[in-house]
Protein backbone atom coordinates (compact mmCIF):
# COMPACT_ATOMS: atom_id res chain seq x y z
CA UNK A 1 0.00 0.00 0.00
CA UNK A 2 2.93 2.62 1.12
CA UNK A 3 5.09 1.71 -2.15
CA UNK A 4 0.72 2.40 -4.52
CA UNK A 5 0.74 5.86 -2.55
CA UNK A 6 4.81 6.86 -3.22
CA UNK A 7 3.99 5.85 -6.83
CA UNK A 8 1.22 7.91 -6.70
CA UNK A 9 3.05 10.84 -5.39
CA UNK A 10 6.11 10.48 -7.47
CA UNK A 11 3.49 10.58 -10.58
CA UNK A 12 2.36 13.90 -9.72
CA UNK A 13 5.24 14.86 -9.32
CA UNK A 14 6.64 14.00 -12.58
CA UNK A 15 3.46 15.89 -14.16
CA UNK A 16 3.73 18.88 -12.37
CA UNK A 17 7.26 19.03 -13.14
CA UNK A 18 6.58 18.06 -17.03
CA UNK A 19 3.61 21.04 -16.81
CA UNK A 20 6.15 23.61 -15.24
CA UNK A 21 8.57 22.86 -17.94
CA UNK A 22 6.89 23.22 -20.92
CA UNK A 23 5.32 26.30 -19.58
CA UNK A 24 8.92 28.09 -18.95
CA UNK A 25 9.72 26.60 -22.70
CA UNK A 26 6.44 28.67 -24.28
CA UNK A 27 7.46 31.64 -22.01
CA UNK A 28 10.64 32.15 -22.58
CA UNK A 29 11.19 33.15 -25.88
CA UNK A 30 8.66 35.94 -25.33
CA UNK A 31 10.17 37.03 -22.72
CA UNK A 32 13.71 37.20 -24.62
CA UNK A 33 12.38 39.33 -27.15
CA UNK A 34 12.59 43.16 -26.64
CA UNK A 35 9.82 45.22 -27.04
CA UNK A 36 10.73 48.37 -28.96
CA UNK A 37 11.19 51.37 -26.84
CA UNK A 38 8.58 53.75 -27.94
CA UNK A 39 9.15 57.48 -26.62
CA UNK A 40 6.44 60.04 -26.32
CA UNK A 41 7.46 63.26 -29.06
CA UNK A 42 5.56 66.73 -29.45
CA UNK A 43 5.81 67.87 -32.91
CA UNK A 44 5.19 71.62 -33.87
CA UNK A 45 4.18 72.16 -37.00
CA UNK A 46 4.38 75.84 -38.63
CA UNK A 47 1.16 75.83 -40.95
CA UNK A 48 0.00 79.72 -41.90
CA UNK A 49 -3.80 79.42 -41.16
CA UNK A 50 -4.23 75.72 -39.55
CA UNK A 51 -6.98 77.53 -37.13
CA UNK A 52 -9.22 78.29 -40.25
CA UNK A 53 -8.64 75.18 -41.62
CA UNK A 54 -12.25 73.35 -42.62
CA UNK A 55 -13.23 69.72 -41.41
CA UNK A 56 -13.10 68.44 -45.03
CA UNK A 57 -9.46 69.41 -45.29
CA UNK A 58 -8.44 68.62 -41.86
CA UNK A 59 -10.12 64.88 -42.34
CA UNK A 60 -7.78 64.96 -45.64
CA UNK A 61 -5.07 65.61 -43.49
CA UNK A 62 -5.85 62.94 -41.12
CA UNK A 63 -6.21 60.57 -44.00
CA UNK A 64 -2.96 61.02 -45.13
CA UNK A 65 -0.62 61.11 -42.59
CA UNK A 66 -3.02 57.55 -41.66
CA UNK A 67 -1.65 56.28 -45.08
CA UNK A 68 1.99 57.29 -44.56
CA UNK A 69 1.78 55.66 -40.73
CA UNK A 70 0.56 52.60 -42.40
CA UNK A 71 3.22 51.92 -44.81
CA UNK A 72 6.05 52.70 -42.37
CA UNK A 73 4.76 49.87 -39.63
CA UNK A 74 4.30 49.76 -36.11
CA UNK A 75 7.25 52.05 -34.87
CA UNK A 76 5.31 54.97 -35.05
CA UNK A 77 1.91 55.70 -33.86
CA UNK A 78 0.04 59.50 -34.11
CA UNK A 79 -2.50 59.66 -30.82
CA UNK A 80 -3.59 62.83 -31.56
CA UNK A 81 -2.84 66.29 -32.57
CA UNK A 82 -4.17 70.23 -31.36
CA UNK A 83 -4.79 72.82 -34.16
CA UNK A 84 -4.07 75.94 -33.36
CA UNK A 85 -4.17 79.54 -35.11
CA UNK A 86 -0.45 78.99 -37.67
CA UNK A 87 0.41 75.80 -36.16
CA UNK A 88 -0.12 72.00 -35.27
CA UNK A 89 1.05 70.30 -32.22
CA UNK A 90 1.29 66.41 -32.82
CA UNK A 91 1.93 63.83 -30.25
CA UNK A 92 3.16 60.79 -31.43
CA UNK A 93 4.97 57.89 -30.55
CA UNK A 94 7.98 56.47 -31.92
CA UNK A 95 11.30 54.72 -31.85
CA UNK A 96 13.29 57.57 -32.51
CA UNK A 97 12.91 61.06 -33.87
CA UNK A 98 14.49 60.34 -37.38
CA UNK A 99 11.34 58.13 -37.97
CA UNK A 100 9.24 61.45 -37.30
CA UNK A 101 11.33 63.68 -39.33
CA UNK A 102 10.70 60.51 -42.12
CA UNK A 103 6.87 60.83 -41.72
CA UNK A 104 6.48 64.17 -42.20
CA UNK A 105 8.45 64.17 -45.47
CA UNK A 106 6.88 61.22 -46.65
CA UNK A 107 3.46 63.04 -45.97
CA UNK A 108 4.64 66.68 -46.90
CA UNK A 109 3.99 67.82 -43.42
CA UNK A 110 6.23 70.16 -41.79
CA UNK A 111 8.46 69.79 -39.00
CA UNK A 112 9.58 73.20 -37.04
CA UNK A 113 10.58 71.45 -33.75
CA UNK A 114 10.25 67.55 -32.30
CA UNK A 115 10.75 67.34 -28.31
CA UNK A 116 10.68 64.26 -26.48
CA UNK A 117 8.12 64.12 -23.86
CA UNK A 118 9.61 62.96 -20.04
CA UNK A 119 6.28 62.87 -17.89
CA UNK A 120 2.97 63.92 -18.19
CA UNK A 121 1.05 65.25 -15.41
CA UNK A 122 -2.28 66.72 -15.13
CA UNK A 123 -5.33 67.53 -12.91
CA UNK A 124 -5.21 64.08 -11.31
CA UNK A 125 -0.88 64.56 -10.46
CA UNK A 126 -2.05 66.63 -7.59
CA UNK A 127 -4.38 63.85 -5.74
CA UNK A 128 -1.84 61.41 -6.12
Amino acid sequence: MKSITQRRYLFITLLLFCGLTTIAQTTTPAANKKEPVMKTYLIERDIPGAGQLTPPDLKSISQKSCSVLNDMGPKIKWLHSYVTGNKIYCVYQAENEELLREHGKKGGFPVTNITEIGTTISPATAKE
